[in-house]
């Protein structure tokens, strides 16, 4: 385009120097072209056009229109070839950038920009991150994320000064660069399979949470090593004093103005204002901790923990959704710009050695290290292979070392450019991690299924969990939302398949029959917070809630009704808080007001319950169902399966609905291997109406805990919990 606009410019005639047949046939075509523009009144005009575009384009206006352009195709292009988005965005950055084909031109000024995607990211990180999530992870964050950073940190810098023979400094900042993992890779990764609620999810955000804290020593560490350590106390304090001021800053305005100004301007019932006073947010809170001498990624990370706990935060969250992912984009494809294919074919065994060194040692740390802390092998090898890569601090915390004279830039380079391919890497060996920790689950032995491994006491002895009865469709909506307020949760299923199915994913779930009384006592039912029974069949809710209520006198129940007559007899017979979830107008989303009416008695604030719906509701609409059945995703499929369920549910037990709940109960105590004397069902029914008064306080689900419908805009329903 330059030599063109060139040509156009100066009157001589161009010429093409042709190194094929078809450059040839090119060239002639072009000259003839530019010869018959120069014979034109009208040339002077069009080459005096083309000159002026070429120039007001020209450096970081046209790199940013390459890069966003980039950004548009790569994801479809590599979903219909079955490659991971973000091994597109690697690639197309090693061939746009300074290493190849020198496309972009202003790599710093594209960095500059990329960089946002990070701060962005972090600020997403730090909504997750509330007190709560905190307080439930602190063993996968402080006890299993710091065993991972030191010890992997360790490692790396003894390995490294054995074997390249560095200065004891530079050790240091490439161990502890090394250690970190990219959050936004596995993140990314563990969004795309959806797998952020399973155990080795957990486990990976809590190590990621862990070095993101570490992020911060480190960066002020390295211009402590650039002295040979002198001043480190002075530089120490100096460190702290500005950490302490940002946080105290961060922490006054976020407390004394961000919650009047959000709820300002959500009364103002504008969203291009909410949508600028969240960017006001991020980015004047990681400028104030970058103008103290700290990292702009911490403030992002602290200003998403501050809004983590109003009630805004779903709202923030889908807002700057779009901004992160393009700019997370661009991010990915910087860090392929960093891959020089020149330096890995002069040095392949050297860069083959240390990318080898990074992804096997770390993984091979960190999956010891989760079995120690009581992962299963399978989960422990994901979360291992997971966080193999090195990540994208490294790249800082590197360049902030060349620059500072700890590494010379032949290191550095060397360094970078591991770090980049091993980045790319981690697609593939998560993929291939999974399918061998299928394989570990398979073959780990049926306790595993039956909730008598560690995890599984580790929940039950807590006395801080709900039991969840059934893993269908309603059963993994209402798990979901439970854990997005991050409740713990037992799921219990009777079919057998169901159950591998859920654990082999890293899903509590286990197999087990709950109308047996020694499998309530095996899960510890009795310390849970309330039971919740999501089962399609009448007469299996019926002998459970039998089974339950004559067990624990006090439990809260939860159960999914047939109908309205099978609910009433329900509430009014067993004390238990019913609803019909299921209707065949919209299957999914009338599962949702069950599962509020759940958050709800368990004390979640009416506008988080309704918040969390909400955004429930909208991966339901959008397609995105965080659960699978059978290894396919829950949608119209499923819908059709259980509407099917429903229908040979109602010619198996139509006769039996009329008939009360009290004869299902017979049954019920009959099949726990009881006796009933004469009249036993009767007696029963008398006994469990007795109760009743012991439970007056209790919220019910339905038309009694205050659920309504309401009609949004487009003239369609959604169920919206009330306060009660």
């Amino acid at each position: 385009m330059t030599r063109l606009n060139k040509n156009l410019r100066n009157p001589p005639e161009p010429t093409f120097p042709p190194t094929s047949k078809l450059q040839t046939v090119l060239s002639s075509t072009l000259t003839t072209t530019f010869t018959r523009l120069q014979n034109n009144p009208t040339s002077s005009t069009i080459s005096s056009a083309l000159s002026d575009l070429q120039d007001f384009l020209s450096g970081p206006k046209i790199d940013t229109l390459i890069l966003l352009f980039a950004t548009a195709v790569v994801p479809p292009l590599c979903k219909s070839s079955g490659f991971s988005p973000i091994l597109g965005f690697l690639f197309t950055g090693m061939l746009m950038g300074p290493n190849a084909f020198r496309i972009i031109q202003e790599i710093g000024s594209t960095e500059a920009l990329a960089e946002l995607g990070i701060v962005f990211f972090l600020f997403e990180m730090g909504i997750e991150l509330s007190t709560e999530r905190l307080r439930s992870m602190r063993k996968d964050v402080f006890g299993l994320g710091g065993a991972q950073f030191f010890g992997t940190a360790i490692f790396f810098a003894g390995f490294f000064r054995k074997w390249m023979g560095l200065q004891a400094n530079a050790v240091v900042v490439i161990g502890g660069g090394l250690a970190l993992s990219s959050s936004a890779f596995v993140l990314q990764l563990l969004k795309e399979k959806k797998d952020l609620g399973t155990r080795y999810g957990k486990a990976s955000f809590g190590i990621l949470l862990f070095q993101d804290l570490a992020v911060v020593p480190l960066l002020v560490v390295i211009p402590i090593l650039a002295g040979g350590g002198s001043g480190l106390a002075k530089a120490l304090s100096t460190a702290c004093v500005k950490a302490g001021l940002a946080l105290g800053a961060i922490a006054i305005i976020g407390r004394t103005f961000l919650n009047r100004m959000f709820n300002a301007v959500a009364g103002a019932k504008n969203q291009e204002a909410f949508l600028g006073l969240t960017l006001l947010t991020v980015l004047s809170m990681s400028f104030l901790t970058e103008g103290l001498g700290l990292s702009n990624t911490l403030g992002a990370f602290l200003a998403g923990v501050l809004l983590s706990e109003t009630k805004y935060r779903y709202q923030i969250e889908a807002d700057i959704a779009p901004f992160r992912g393009v700019l997370l984009g661009l991010f990915f494809i910087t860090v392929g710009f960093e891959i020089d294919i020149g330096l890995l074919m002069s040095q392949f065994p050297t860069i083959a050695g240390i990318v080898a060194a990074i992804v096997l040692m770390k993984a091979l740390i960190t999956t010891l290290l989760s079995m120690v802390m009581g992962l299963s092998a399978g989960n422990a090898l994901q979360t291992g292979f997971l966080l193999s890569q090195g990540g994208e601090f490294a790249f800082v915390a590197f360049g902030m070392a060349k620059s500072f004279g700890i590494l010379d830039p032949a290191t550095t380079k060397l360094f970078l450019t591991s770090v980049a391919l091993s980045m790319a890497t981690t697609p593939t060996l998560a993929s291939f991690s999974t399918m061998i920790a299928g394989k570990l689950e398979e073959n780990s032995g049926f306790k595993h299924y039956l909730g008598q491994d560690k995890e599984a006491q580790e929940i039950q002895v807590s006395g801080d969990f709900v039991a969840v009865v059934g893993f269908g469709t309603v059963g993994k909506v209402v798990c979901d939302l439970l854990d997005r307020r991050f409740q713990r949760f037992i799921g219990i299923e009777s079919d057998p398949k169901k159950a591998i199915q859920a654990r082999n994913k890293g899903l509590p779930v286990f197999y087990g029959d709950v109308t047996r009384t020694e499998v309530c006592e095996a899960f510890n039912i009795g310390n849970a917070k309330a039971v919740i029974l999501t089962i399609n069949d009448v007469r299996e809710t019926n002998r459970a809630v039998i089974t339950l209520r004559r067990q624990y006198p006090d439990m809260q129940i939860f159960a999914r009704a047939k109908d309205e007559d099978h609910k009433k007899r329900l509430q009014g017979t067993l004390a238990v808080s019913a609803m019909v979830p299921i209707l065949p107008e919209d299957n999914l989303l009338l599962t949702l007001p069950f599962g509020g009416a759940v958050l709800t008695s368990l004390g979640t604030p009416v506008d988080e319950v309704n918040a969390i719906l909400e955004a429930k509701r909208k991966d339901v609409q959008g397609g995105i169902v965080e659960v699978e059945v059978e290894g396919e995703e829950v949608g119209e499929g499923e819908e059709e399966e259980d509407e099917e369920e429903e229908e040979e549910e109602e010619k198996g037990a139509k006769e039996e609905d009329g008939k009360g709940v009290e004869e299902k109960g017979e049954e019920g105590v009959k099949g726990l291997g009881g006796e009933t004397g004469g009249g036993g069902d009767d007696a029963e029914g008398a006994t469990l109406a007795e109760e009743r008064s012991s439970h007056e306080q209790e919220v019910e689900v339905g038309g009694t805990l205050g659920l309504t419908k309401k009609a949004d805009d487009e003239g369609t329903y959604t169920n919206v919990p009330t306060s009660s």
